[in-house]
């Protein structure tokens, strides 16, 4: 199929020139850009997605507190906010919201919008895989974990009990010690007395049910394990309260770090200083959505109800939702209660899912497309010789790398792991296979002050050695594992990592491809062994990297967390001075690769094709073009010359 498409490159532009009017001629002239997007959204809610393909179409949809710049990463530009201000030490801010900003149905945007979005994205029930990006609100973690025990004894205005007292009390579970019943999930009631008490030491007060509580209540002294120090009377007056609220909303308890000062003023508390926070408002996890139309669909913390579809959907970008064709395309229009819809030049874009990369390609070079997802590396340099003008190569905070699941036989052992990572030639892999990226030396880009400690390496012996210590020497006895792919273009780089690992360990897996959807949802099981996969930075600074392998995080799906590493992030967070909190972050990463739940392999360049009439699109490392910015116009000399080639 490659060696097709690239004898037909030097053909189809120039053909162009002589041809009837192309779909990205017409659609010019209807000011209408068309966007290869790669693959079908798994949801247009922006609080339950995680993917850049669905970040992509959302940032038309909605607008942050923050908009992007068209030419400048750094630069903050106003959004659905006009103005805000921090406090002395940065760890309070005041947004004040336009009083012109509206929904795509008319109605006005608040701050009340604002404050309803983060309760919603926080719900505990809700479960949304991205929460962790409001952590910096104060008490937001504890009300997103459902940290009952500590919302309703150390943080409520209420509590009666002293928190001192009670901090050791076993609230949250302790998994290390094993559940140690017939079954990982077993039915309660089919326990005997000593299982049950087992189970309930292994679950922790905040995750029981209410027969389970009231199981314990019963006998507290002898059926759930209490600290020596705490005195009955304290015991029976923790389990009336955890029974007095349990299936309740702890929202209004928890106090988390958000709260309407009056309908256009929002105020933004946080656990510690954090200058870059508009920054991160740009990300769609803090983006508005409409509490008057979600709740007309379902309970706050409802998942994939119709709110987020055509016809009903709504939000406050520059762009509103038109049509939804599933794997065809999905359109947005110009919203004309956008509060500058006067100076959005489109009238409407495009979206159009094509997974396969090189059937995106010839897409473009029919005419079909103003701006592709990617170029597979393999025909960059062909385009480079005929068509120059459609390039672009740029560069780009992300990381591709294989994620490992460590709950998996094997797997589990960081020799495995380690010896897997050793056995990639990274520079082989940039120089045959992945164009324009650079080799990894670590998991997280260098960006701006931060340069990460060069730790990977390619040493078979070393891995060799290492696998043998883990009990597979030559790879004998390894499991048969499976490497998961979503797109054509991803089985290139892991035929490569898949002969490597043959003969350097000696170890045989197998490819397997998912659309999209699929492959989210098996990482997000943990239903998976190996994955090919990558992260886009949301944000220039390493903890949009480092961020990610934390206990229960939404996007770590690797089963591995480590304590020690979540301390080095929480002493990196409390650091004001940049240099020795960049250095404990650097000390963080450091532990993360020897652990190695992921495989570094690359870090990226941005490959691929654009219509050169396409204008105010500049290149950006984090990739987040407005698209209230873009417009056409007549295609560049050196875009013409070519076509006549």
């Amino acid at each position: 199929m490659c060696r097709a498409l690239l004898a037909t490159l030097a053909l189809v532009l120039p053909l162009a020139s002589c041809r009837r009017e192309t779909d990205v001629d017409r659609a010019c002239r209807e000011r209408t850009l068309l966007v290869g997007n790669s693959a079908e959204p798994k949801a247009l809610d922006p609080q339950l997605v995680t993917g850049v393909i669905e970040g992509k179409v959302i940032s038309a949809l909605f607008e942050g507190l923050a908009a992007d710049d068209p030419a400048s990463d750094e630069a903050l530009p106003p959004g659905a906010a006009l103005s805000w201000q921090p406090n002395a030490t940065r760890d309070r801010w005041v947004f004040h919201l336009r009083r012109d900003g509206r929904w795509s149905d008319g109605a006005p945007v608040t701050a009340h919008d604002f404050v309803f979005s983060y309760h919603r994205m926080l719900h505990p029930l809700l479960a949304a895989h991205y929460a962790g990006m409001l952590y910096p609100l104060t008490n937001a973690e504890a009300y997103n974990r459902d940290r009952r025990g500590f919302i309703l004894f150390g943080i409520s205005p209420d509590a009666d009990l002293p928190w001192d007292q009670l901090r050791t009390v076993n609230f949250e579970g302790r998994p290390e010690a094993g559940p140690n019943p017939p079954a990982p999930n077993p039915q309660f009631d089919a326990l005997d007395p000593p299982a049950r008490v087992r189970w309930l030491r292994h679950r922790g007060l905040d995750r029981l049910t209410r027969p389970q509580l009231e199981w314990i209540a019963a006998d507290p002294a002898h059926r759930f394990e209490w600290p020596a120090t705490l005195p009955p009377p304290m015991r029976d007056a923790v389990l009336r309260r955890l029974l007095a609220h349990h299936g309740r909303d702890l929202w209004d308890l928890a106090r988390v770090g958000v709260r309407a000062l009056d309908d256009f003023t929002l105020e933004l508390a946080l656990h510690q200083p954090l200058p870059f926070l508009p920054a991160l408002t740009r990300h769609h996890s803090w983006f508005p959505v409409p509490r008057h139309v979600v709740l007309q669909h379902g309970p706050i913390h409802a998942r994939f109800t119709p709110w987020s579809e055509p016809p009903n959907h709504v939000g406050n970008g520059p762009f509103r939702l038109a049509r939804w064709r599933i794997h065809e395309f999905i359109e947005t229009e110009r919203n004309p209660h956008y509060r500058q819809a006067g100076q959005v030049w489109l009238n409407a874009i495009r979206f159009i899912p094509i997974e396969n990369p090189y059937t995106e390609t010839r897409a473009f070079l029919a005419g079909q497309l103003h701006t592709t997802y990617v170029l597979p590396p393999d025909l960059v340099p062909a385009i480079r010789r005929s068509h120059p003008a459609a390039l672009r190569q740029e560069p780009y905070v992300g990381t591709t790398f294989i994620r490992l699941n460590t709950t998996r036989p094997a797997l589990d052992n960081p020799l495995v792991r380690s010896a897997l990572s050793l056995a990639i030639d990274r520079s082989q892999l940039c120089r045959h296979i992945l164009e324009g990226f650079s080799p990894a030396a670590g998991l997280t880009p260098p960006m701006g002050s931060y340069q990460p400690e060069p730790t990977l390496r390619f040493d078979p012996p070393e891995a060799r050695r290492r696998l043998a210590a883990a009990g597979f020497p030559d790879g004998r006895g390894f499991p048969r594992y499976t490497i998961l792919i979503s797109r054509p273009s991803g089985r290139a780089p892991a035929e490569t990592i898949q002969a490597m690992w043959k003969q350097h360990l000696g170890i045989l897996v197998d490819i397997a491809n998912k659309d999209w959807g699929s492959y989210v949802s098996a990482q997000q099981k943990l239903d998976y062994d190996m994955a090919s996969a990558n992260w886009i930075g949301d944000f220039l600074d390493p903890t949009t990297f480092l961020g990610l392998w934390t206990r229960g995080g939404g996007n770590n799906n690797t089963g591995w967390h480590d304590p020690a590493y979540q301390d080095l992030l929480g002493q990196a967070a409390r650091t004001p001075e940049p240099a020795a909190r960049l250095a404990t972050l650097r000390r963080a990463e450091r532990l993360l690769l020897d652990a190695q739940p992921v495989i570094p392999l690359a870090w990226y360049a941005r490959n691929y094709l654009h219509d050169p009439r396409t204008q105010g699109w500049h290149p950006l490392l984090l990739d987040n073009h407005p698209w209230k910015t873009v417009r056409f116009g007549a295609r560049s000399q050196r875009s013409a010359a070519s076509s006549q080639q």
